[in-house]
């Protein structure tokens, strides 16, 4: 049985859609952790704590960290791609316009629903915006670099990032809670299951400027 191949285009296409499609849905499920209020995930309890400080939105802030992180890429030699640089305007976009949509969330039961939703969306947007294989996030490709100019392990190095980023997001004020725990034991197990989902056919979107995924890597 043959196979009639797709054009190019086609599969272009489809990266660049599962592309900000999961960048939008990463943003989204950012701002639904905070509307619940039980805890952020690492980086997010960073940006809240900015925020509170300088009165700036959520979504601004984690844009402006997303270009500092993105410059700290020159002396670790790092090659940015599409998808890098995409990530540092949309998700905050996205963020700061889901926020502005969503109503304000009471009761615990409700809380606890958004948090959940917030998670499994995260792991959603996680499968699709990796597999679309377009470059990493700025903050994993700050763990990569650090990682292959240290010459410690991966695990180490994105260990002692996101201790450093939750406890100077938490002594900033921060949320740190709940959310926060079950986003660090949910989201690898649900990354690895939507990357299969969204996995591209027959090695589809693999090029130079599109490094594919490793394992460690299942955050932004």
């Amino acid at each position: 049985m043959s196979i009639t191949p797709v054009p190019q285009g086609a599969h272009l296409t489809r990266r660049l859609v599962q592309l900000y499609a999961g960048l939008a849905l990463y943003g989204a499920s950012s701002a639904l952790l905070v509307a619940a209020g039980l805890g952020l995930e690492p980086w997010g309890v960073l940006h809240q704590g900015l925020a509170e400080r300088t009165g700036i939105s959520i979504g601004v802030v984690s844009i402006i960290i997303g270009a500092i992180v993105l410059l700290l890429w020159i002396p670790l030699r790092q090659r940015p791609g599409l998808g890098t640089v995409s990530n540092v305007f949309v998700v905050g976009l996205a963020m700061d316009g889901t926020l502005a949509l969503v109503p304000e969330v009471t009761g615990l039961v409700a809380r606890s629903e958004v948090m959940a939703a917030g998670i499994v969306l995260n792991g959603v947007a996680t499968g699709l915006y990796i597999t679309a294989r377009f470059g990493p996030g700025p903050r994993d490709g700050l763990m990569t670099g650090l990682h292959r100019r240290s010459g410690r392990s991966i695990r180490l190095v994105r260990t002692a990032i996101e201790v450093a980023v939750v406890v100077t997001g938490f002594l900033l004020g921060g949320s740190l809670g709940v959310g926060t725990v079950l986003y660090a034991l949910a989201i690898g197990p649900l990354a690895q299951v939507f990357l299969r989902v969204f996995a591209l056919p027959g090695g589809e979107g693999t090029s130079a400027d599109a490094p594919a995924p490793r394992r460690s890597i299942l955050r932004r």
